[in-house]
């Protein structure tokens, strides 16, 4: 559902962003507005980004091989890590450089047509707007009771929180290029729009600080969350399990989750005992948290417990 759900929104931001981008440039051959034209770029960066997602997912779903024994699902971190290097390099990047330039030789610069840039704009906003609604709409159900800024910090799925970062991102700007143009129709000075852009530029730089700190967090690897290692801790300890002695999680892609743990086992028990311990435990785990795929349970003697507790000494 989590995949489905982000190819989705993937689509939904890929058509939107397509059509805004050759609005966006037809809008700058017309008025020679460099908000106009940060836009595009931003808009054709997006596109490729959407792309780029696409084929992260296609990528993940090979099936594993003796090289890569936990298969490819990392390759869905891997292209939203680059995504948020072409955001920072194509967009973030050739804004300021637009804008500074325009500020500087604004003057040389006027704004022609500018009405046209402003319905482009207006349009580009309602076509954004439904990429974002696609991309909320997809990502509640992951979401829960949790704020949106929390599910970009803690979610596993790398594209939702891409897409959403994405289109937040191009709504703003799109505020930014239209206050832009508005000005400079206002006052008639066309620094407005060097100073939109470099806005553009600014938001556009830390969206992709933000999704480069999460994305490389996600590619080393992470583990389960919170809820999830109590979930896995409250399913294992039951039914012969004395306590879990340590555990480690690690996500191996999205929907895909490497749980190993020792656990203690009565001093008593016989192998067909502690066979039957260790499955009934893994279908435990895994009933409590779907993603968990993949599990290595170690049974072990509590041999903390087992310690004799020394005597005090005599004064």
């Amino acid at each position: 559902m989590s995949a489905e759900g982000s190819k989705k929104a993937i689509v939904a931001a890929l058509c939107a962003n397509g059509g805004i981008a050759i609005a966006k440039f037809v809008g700058f051959a017309i008025t020679g507005s460099s908000s106009m034209l940060a836009e595009g770029v931003h808009s054709v960066a997006d596109t490729a980004n959407q792309g780029l997602l696409l084929i992260g997912q296609q990528r993940a779903g090979r099936r594993a091989d003796r090289l890569h024994p936990f298969g490819y699902g990392r390759d869905r971190y891997f292209y939203s890590f680059v995504v948020a290097l072409v955001i920072f390099a194509l967009g973030s990047l050739f804004a300021l450089y637009e804008g500074v330039e325009k500020i500087i030789h604004a003057h040389d610069h006027g704004l022609e047509s500018p009405l046209v840039a402003v319905v482009i704009l207006l349009v580009a906003i309602c076509l954004e707007g439904y990429s974002f609604s696609t991309a909320v709409r997809e990502s509640r159900p992951l979401k829960g009771p949790a704020s949106w800024w929390r599910f970009i910090r803690n979610s596993r799925n790398p594209e939702l929180p891409v897409v959403l970062l994405e289109d937040s991102g191009a709504l703003i700007g799109l505020v930014l290029a239209l206050g832009g143009v508005g000005l400079t129709m206002a006052t008639g000075d066309p620094i407005w729009d060097g100073i939109g852009t470099v806005c553009i530029g600014v938001l556009l730089g830390i969206i992709a600080i933000v999704l480069i700190v999460e994305m490389k967090s996600l590619l080393i690897g992470e583990g389960a969350t919170e809820s999830e290692q109590a979930a896995i801790m409250t399913a294992l300890t039951a039914d012969g399990v004395e306590r879990v002695i340590h555990i480690k999680t690690q996500y191996l892609g999205p929907e895909e989750m490497l749980v190993a743990a020792k656990i203690a086992m009565p001093a008593h028990a016989d192998l067909a005992t502690v066979a039957r311990t260790i499955d009934s435990a893994e279908s435990r785990v895994r009933a409590a948290v779907p993603q968990a795929r993949v599990i290595y349970l170690e049974p072990d003697l509590d041999r903390a417990a087992a310690a004799p507790v020394s005597a005090p000494k005599a004064p």
